[in-house]
């Protein structure tokens, strides 16, 4: 019998996401919220809601027993994890079991074999899948973990044997870098999963990560539903999936998937799971990890195979059996996601937060969002950075990537700074066109956030004729209502003459001639040598977002403006534009000077957060570089390194204070 009511064990994106497919199958939904979710999408769309603590997780998400309590206060027969918190928890599914509700996902016996990276990979050796070498134990002390580090060859990897999405892995290099390593590694792990075990394997530079989507139900049938490729990440979380792999052919994805589904029969596996692998550059292919839970990327394989994945994973809770055989499975077209995050890509990834003030989706055929926020939505250090996920499709992956360029160049968000220009970045560079993918991608490519490689200047053209645009019709409407008799009629021009600007962007300088002909609408326009024609909406006095039609081909840009400064992004450049006439600009070229940075004699925070440790004390000499003090934000714990090389004046934070964004945590003499 299929459930009447469930309760989402989960917030944001994820928790809307399951309510949907609950309410096209008719299931009754029950959220639940902390202090700052309450009005929350997810507890608006769900057919009912309960608070279920403080925002602190171990208070709220990682609660099970007051999550079970409101799930038989409210009748349910079902609980569904999402992803995170205690998706992959064994001991919070058989509390679920043993309360007689369903876990929506495998038994909790299959999580502690599978969840716990050291028992799946000893699972696989058994039945012949490649593993990394490494130790398939846990590892308790430092002198056992050196010693297998030994063994193995530096460089190699630290990874947790709890938990997921990459927290708690590091890479070692050297024998010196493993103590200092090893205890980050187990303090972050320990507070995102409650277990602080370790493993060693050896570090593959340069891999592919390929993922296998599985579903099996409670009677032994095992599918795969095709790879995703996953290799383009910052601090062993994925950015940006695909689906197919660009670097798999049909045999290879027959003999990996049939591995997968051997994983997963070997285990009893029931629900949705995901088989993780990376890939050398030969193609030889070894065996990570299993995830016990639906993954953050699911969408694109629901995209490729028209298969809703919540609503199998209902329906082989409920006893069903998979309807679905593997000759059954048809894979179309390209699918690409980008991971939403309130990050800043242009300061190491830090998290970042506030208050979301204006909020606009993209739109179109073939693009789908997932988003847990709007407008007036509160984004704080306590929970995961994810806001949302743009997945798109297309006939091929070229078709893939252009749809999913159009669409984050139309994603607004503003209140905070996200990740939305630098995924856009990465679909706009050639090396991802061209498949030359592998999980070093953003460090072999990216320098603090921007590409390495200079702007293309076809792009930048595009840039100035926006800004120019917008800068223009805003003079001229000014102009326009300082006549009299004149009505200001949203940019209509009074008058069809040539005007000329000059605009420069960082160290270029563009001449643009502008001449409306036609219509207000219509634009011949000259940059230097290059010529284009450009037709315009109907111009708003302030408009944040901008779509031309240039020569032909419809481009989108969010803007910006404060006088004659503009700043658009596009395509993943972030430019400041600044606009002169040219009388204007013979003055104000020889008044352009770079400003040199003064240094500061203070350690500034740069996220709000958890002061988790103070690393040196007052009257210390430090380097640049060095690491002064350890945080916790948004379930990860980050280094503050030193500006300079200096003396400790004084130390003006404490652990397990809460600080927020450019507070002074320590002052140097220098």
């Amino acid at each position: 019998m299929m459930f009447n009511k469930i309760l989402i064990a989960n917030r944001g994106e994820i928790a809307l996401r399951i309510i949907n497919t609950c309410r096209k199958m008719g299931i009754e939904t029950v959220a639940v919220y902390s202090e700052s979710e309450i009005r929350s999408i997810y507890v608006q769309k769900a057919d009912s809601s309960a608070f279920i603590g403080k925002d602190r997780p171990k208070e709220s998400f990682l609660n099970g027993e007051k999550l079970i309590s409101i799930a038989l206060k409210h009748g349910c027969q079902a609980v569904h994890p999402g992803y995170g918190f205690l998706s992959e928890n064994a001991n919070f599914s058989k509390m679920v079991e043993d309360a007689g509700l369903t876990f929506i996902g495998p038994s909790h016996g299959v999580i502690s074999t599978l969840g716990d990276k050291m028992a799946s990979k000893a699972l696989a050796k058994r039945i012949g899948v490649p593993v990394v070498p490494g130790n398939d134990q846990p590892l308790n002390t430092t002198e056992e973990i050196l010693a297998m580090a030994k063994e193995i060859g530096f460089p190699v990897l630290l990874k947790p044997a709890a938990g997921g999405g990459g927290r708690g892995m590091r890479i070692v290099t050297s024998e010196d870098e493993l103590v200092s390593n090893l205890m980050a590694s187990r303090d972050e792990t320990r507070k995102g999963f409650a277990d602080d075990r370790i493993f060693v394997e050896r570090y593959i530079a340069k891999p592919r990560h390929i993922e296998f989507q599985i579903i099996a139900d409670n009677y032994g049938n095992t599918i795969h539903l095709g790879e995703r490729e996953c290799s383009i990440q910052r601090r062993y979380q994925k950015v940006i999936e695909e689906t197919p792999s660009p670097a798999m052919d049909s045999a290879l994805r027959a003999k990996i998937g049939a591995y997968a589904c051997a994983i997963a029969k070997e285990a009893n596996y029931r629900s949705a799971g995901t088989c993780e692998f990376i890939m050398d550059q030969d193609k030889n292919f070894y065996f990570l990890e299993m995830n016990t839970r639906l993954q953050v990327e699911h969408p694109i394989t629901e995209f490729v195979t028209s298969l809703d994945l919540v609503e199998l994973q209902l329906r082989i809770a409920s006893g069903e059996a998979l309807a679905l055989k593997q000759e059954d499975i048809e894979f179309k077209g390209s699918a690409i996601e980008a991971r939403i995050c309130a990050e800043d890509p242009y300061k190491g990834f830090l998290p970042t937060t506030g208050l979301i003030s204006r909020y606009a989706m993209p739109k179109g055929s073939n693009v789908r969002v997932d988003s847990g926020i709007d407008a007036g939505s509160m984004v704080t250090i306590h929970f995961d950075s994810l806001l949302a996920k743009v997945a798109v499709w297309g006939e091929s992956r070229a078709n893939a990537i252009q749809t999913m360029i159009k669409a984050l160049n139309g994603y607004h968000i503003e209140g905070l700074t996200t990740n939305v220009d630098f995924a856009n970045a990465i679909m706009n560079h050639p090396a991802f066109a061209n498949a030359e993918l592998s999980t070093d991608f953003i460090s072999d490519h990216f320098i603090d956030g921007f590409p390495k490689d200079p702007p293309d200047l076809k792009k930048l053209h595009y840039i100035t004729i926006a800004s120019v645009l917008v800068y223009h019709t805003r003079q001229q409407l000014i102009k326009d209502s300082l006549k009299p008799m004149t009505p200001v009629t949203g940019g209509r021009l009074s008058h069809h003459k040539k005007h000329n600007y000059v605009v420069k962007i960082d160290n270029n300088t563009f001449e643009i001639s502008l001449y409306p002909t036609k219509t207000n609408r219509q634009w011949s326009i000259q940059i230097n040598n290059e010529s284009y024609e450009v037709t315009t909406p109907e111009f708003e006095y302030y408009r944040r977002r901008l779509k031309l039609d240039i020569n032909g081909v419809s481009q989108m840009f969010r803007l910006s403006y404060k006088e004659n400064h503009t700043r658009v992004s596009f395509c993943g450049l972030i430019m400041k534009c600044e606009i002169y006439s040219p009388k204007e600009w013979d003055v104000a070229k020889y008044m352009l000077h770079d400003r040199k940075e003064v240094q500061e004699n203070s350690l500034k925070c740069p996220m709000p957060g958890l002061i988790t440790a103070i690393c040196v004390k007052e009257g210390d000499h430090v380097n640049k570089r060095q690491e002064l003090v350890r945080m916790e934000s948004m379930k990860m714990e980050t280094g503050v390194a030193s500006p300079c090389n200096a003396q400790i004046d004084k130390i003006l934070i404490e652990p397990g204070e809460a600080v927020d964004t450019s507070q002074i945590l320590i002052t140097f003499k220098l």
